[in-house]
């Protein structure tokens, strides 16, 4: 899975929670995301890439 094409849904999956702001995470926060995108990717295959990142990305920001 490229980081890059990652990067882009969180980034696109944050604006719904803060608009056209800069992106309010830091860069150790996108990357913990991402691990963790990654590791439920890994364990449910069949799962679509969209709502595993919806997903973390509403626990992380809910925490």
């Amino acid at each position: 899975m490229e980081e890059k094409l990652v990067r882009k849904m969180i980034a696109n999956c944050l604006k719904q929670y803060y608009g056209e702001e800069l992106q309010p995470l830091g860069e150790s926060d996108v990357k913990e995301i991402c691990t963790q995108v990654y590791r439920l990717k890994e364990s449910e295959p069949e799962a679509y890439l969209h709502d595993i990142i919806n997903d973390v990305v509403y626990e992380f920001l809910t925490g």
